[in-house]
Formats: C-alpha cells, structure tokens, sequence
C-alpha cells in the first residue's frame, strides 16, 4: 500500500475552501492541462455528500485510466473522503481535511492511499515512477488551487466549470475581480441593468 499525503495553507476562509473541494469536477482543474483529466458527477446525493458516485479518467503517463469513486464520508468544513469503487487499482482512497486557522485562513491536506494492482510487479512501477509523479501532481493541485482561491476570493459554484473557466479568462482581460467580471458581463447581456 503507497500513501501520500500533502498539505498547503490557503489564506480563504474554510467555508470556500471546503466548496471548492466539494465538487468532484473541481479536481480536474487541480491538474495538468496536458493530462486530460475529466472529472465527471454520475450521481448526486446529498449536495455532492455522502453516496455521490464520479468517473476519474484522464492520461497518467501515457497511460489511459479511469475509475468510479463514492463519497463515503462527507463533515461541511471538516472533511471528504471518497473511495474508488471500480477501477484499475486494488485499493483507492482519498481525503481531503480542511482545518480552520483563522477566519481568512485554512490548512487543506490532502492524503491518497491506493494499492496497485499486478503484485510485485505493479508495486516497482509504483515505487520506481508513479508514486514520485502523484506526490507532484497532488503538491502541485493544491498550490494551483491555491492561487484560484486566493487570486478570485470565491469560486462561483452555482455556475459549471466551462463557464467559470470563460469567467476567469475575461477576468484576465479586464483586470478586475471575479465578482466585478460577473456585473461587467451581466451588464452587457442586459443593457438595462444600470450600474
């Protein structure tokens, strides 16, 4: 069994924090564009809770993998936790705790533990490569997250992630805050919408 754990100070508070982690699909963004990876929500229960089952797949080193995951443990603020219910590992498990330091600040930690499958064998590669290339990519999500949430102030969860990609390039070109390019856009939609 290979277990990884990180963790990164995020100075948002924890209610957004927890938010953005409680949607599933939010973990694609935690990853590189070049690994394709799509989180898709299959069922939902219990505003993304407890028994919400997703599809992870995407390109891990050259190699296409997919596999479900239920939520099975599911504290608002606290933590979530969801385990691969069929894939390609013996055994996948990952949790995601968030602590409150302050009103402006959480520590989130993430921990993966996951068997391979293939005995032996499956246990060098993981040893020898995968296990160095998830500790990076789970390091490198949560400072990509980092700066989401610490450069916007909140993500918008009422709206799907193509859209609030789209929001957050028109962010950029305005220079402004998530929130003002929200009422910048929803003013050109709507000219009777006066400032």
């Amino acid at each position: 069994m290979t277990t990884i754990s990180k963790s990164v100070i995020i100075n948002s508070p924890v209610s957004e924090v927890f938010t953005y982690f409680a949607r599933p699909e939010h973990m694609a963004d935690q990853f590189p564009e070049n690994m394709g990876l799509n989180v898709i929500p299959i069922e939902v229960k219990n505003g993304f809770g407890v028994g919400t089952i997703f599809r992870i797949s995407g390109d891990f080193d050259g190699k296409k993998l997919e596999w479900d995951c239920e939520t099975i443990d599911y504290i608002p603020h606290r933590k979530i936790v969801a385990k691969m219910i069929e894939g390609p590992f013996k055994k996948w498990i990952i949790t995601v705790d968030f602590e409150e330091i302050d009103e402006k600040t959480t520590k989130t930690g993430i921990n993966v533990d996951y068997d391979m499958p293939m005995g032996p064998l499956g246990n060098f590669i993981d040893k020898v490569k995968l296990k160095k290339i998830a500790e990076r990519g789970i390091e490198n999500g949560l400072y990509r997250v980092k700066a989401l949430l610490e450069g916007t102030g909140s993500i918008p969860v009422y709206i799907t992630l193509e859209a609030y990609r789209k929001i957050l390039a028109e962010k950029e070109k305005l220079n402004c805050s998530v929130s003002e390019t929200i009422v910048h856009l929803v003013r050109n939609q709507s000219p009777e919408i006066k400032a």
